[in-house]
């Protein structure tokens, strides 16, 4: 839950500013009412400003009542302008090109561009947001484009991307095991947060959490060895359950210098294999169980909604079999919804809230967990349990690079892997039609090992959970959150770019 403030409808909005201004008969007429301070002037008028679609002008309001709430010597007002003000701030941050930046960009990156082709891609398929009634376009509104030109991407792509180093397991012609897991790999390496001092408040205390890696079926024998600054961890390491992390809480008083948290960590990935699975064999579900019903619910970022429940319906026609379910929904995707980036941290932090899943949906925009979050919601809305995996991938370089993809649960079985993202790189390069249909086959049913698992499902739950009112990037937490009430800039913001992985496959 975020600041119940920042939920208000816009017509609660006018009413507050109203309200604010002192200009109600009411108001005027009760004897002995306080007027309400410049702060709260401010903090309501960023509150109407959010209401109207406003965002950067409601984000310099909330900074104004911010710096005004401190000034009075209200610490709690003051966070809650603040946060507000950083929730403003992440409405629209990625959503940094106007019209003629935008046009400039597809200029740019694909050559010989029509006009009439920029002028249906801004007007008719682009991310954007209107923001003080200026339209503003995604960053890489250029990238997307490309994405859904395969054509495009093909000449890009002809000299940039090994795509037989990226189809090395799903075309590899030895494997000599059957599923479903088989090759392990063992991987070793270090993960490290540092965060400069300067950009540390002076007092206050700092709440980390730190993601780890997760024990899975397909992923096994998790150690975390060496963790940093042992005396502040507050909980952990926890590597079981939903999710791995460790939780600090640090007093920024007893940081000398740069702050650095750093836990060496190892674990075995093995691929898994799937293609075998005879649909006959897949038993009945048990719909009481805690975990079927857990992942057939709606929930943040997997939403069912009428509209989904009908697609997937429409996917599937006449077919009852689970398995062939999730299939005719993974072809579906594929063909469907090219790949593209999306605005995560506007959809995580804007009001009134989008699921990503729904944000796909309604768009055809998605990326790696977009996609595999409207896989889980159509999943669902069947009664197939399903989630979205978060973590790391080292199949496009060995340098771990962040990815999502899916699972979908059939009784006698178990997590049954794919991954649409994958999938589609196949069209973002020239190859033999029947290359591209086998490597496609292979990620509809089956994973590679070069994967690091950090949450078994997006929005995973923690112990402490992240208070309700902090602004964090929720979904996932393939970098560390950070919560610090006394800190003036959004930390959990700033130090995504000073957070890495360095893995080495070493057996």
């Amino acid at each position: 839950m975020r600041s119940t403030a920042i939920t208000i409808s816009a017509a609660v909005f006018a009413l507050l500013l109203i309200f604010a201004a002192g200009c109600t008969a009411a108001t005027e007429e009760k004897a002995g009412s306080a007027a309400p301070s410049p702060a709260d002037e401010a903090y309501a008028r960023g509150l109407a400003e959010y209401g109207a679609a406003n965002y950067r002008v409601a984000e310099e309001r909330f900074a104004e009542a911010c710096a005004l709430y401190a000034d009075a010597g209200d610490p709690d007002k003051a966070r809650t302008a603040r946060n507000a003000m950083f929730q403003a701030n992440r409405t629209y941050m990625e959503y940094s090109l106007d019209t003629a930046a935008a046009e400039a960009a597809l200029r740019e990156k694909v050559p010989g561009i029509t006009d009439a082709a920029i002028t249906d891609w801004l007007e008719n398929r682009a991310q954007k947001i209107v923001s003080e009634n200026e339209t503003l376009y995604f960053y890489d509104v250029a990238g997307d484009y490309l994405y859904a030109h395969p054509d495009e991407m093909q000449k890009q792509n002809e000299r940039s991307l090994d795509f037989d180093y990226v189809a090395r397991y799903a075309w590899s012609g030895n494997r000599s095991e059957h599923g479903p897991y088989v090759n392990p790999v063992r991987y070793e390496g270090v993960e490290r947060l540092e965060i400069p001092f300067e950009a540390l408040p002076s007092t206050g205390i700092l709440k980390i959490w730190f993601p780890l890696p997760v024990e899975t079926d397909a992923q096994r024998n998790v150690t975390v060895t060496n963790l940093s600054c042992p005396d502040f961890i507050a909980a952990g390491p926890v590597t079981t359950g939903p999710i791995g992390y460790v939780y600090y809480e640090i007093p920024v008083e007893a940081v000398n210098g740069n702050l650095v948290l750093s836990a060496d960590i190892a674990f075995t990935s093995y691929e898994q294999i799937f293609e075998d699975i005879d649909p006959e064999k897949v038993g009945e579900y048990d719909t009481s169980d805690p975990e079927y019903l857990l992942y057939t619910k709606s929930e943040r970022n997997i939403e069912l909604t009428d509209a989904v429940r009908e697609k997937a319906q429409e996917i599937v026609g006449n077919e009852t079999n689970p398995h062939l379910q999730a299939q005719m929904i993974y072809r579906h995707i594929i063909e469907t919804y090219p790949y593209s980036h999306v605005p995560h941290g506007s959809l995580d932090a804007r009001e009134p809230k989008v699921a990503e899943s729904t944000h796909m949906f309604e768009t055809d925009h998605g990326d790696c967990g977009t996609q595999s979050m409207l896989f889980a919601a159509l999943c669902r809305s069947l009664g197939i349990p399903a989630r979205a995996v978060g973590g790391y991938q080292m199949l496009l370089s060995e340098t771990p690079g962040t990815h999502f993809w899916a699972e979908y649960y059939l009784p006698g079985y178990g997590w049954v892997p794919n991954d649409v993202t994958v999938a589609e790189v196949a069209d973002w390069v020239v190859i033999p039609e029947e290359k591209r249909s086998a490597f496609k086959d292979y990620y509809a049913a089956n994973l590679d090992p070069t994967r690091l698992v950090i949450q078994k499902n997006v929005d995973a739950p923690m112990d402490p959970a992240i208070p309700g009112d902090a602004v964090v990037f929720r979904v996932v937490r393939q970098y560390p959150a950070i919560v610090c009430d006394t800190a003036e800039d959004d930390l959990d913001l700033l130090c995504m770019e000073c957070f890495g992985i360095s893995l080495e496959a070493v057996a």
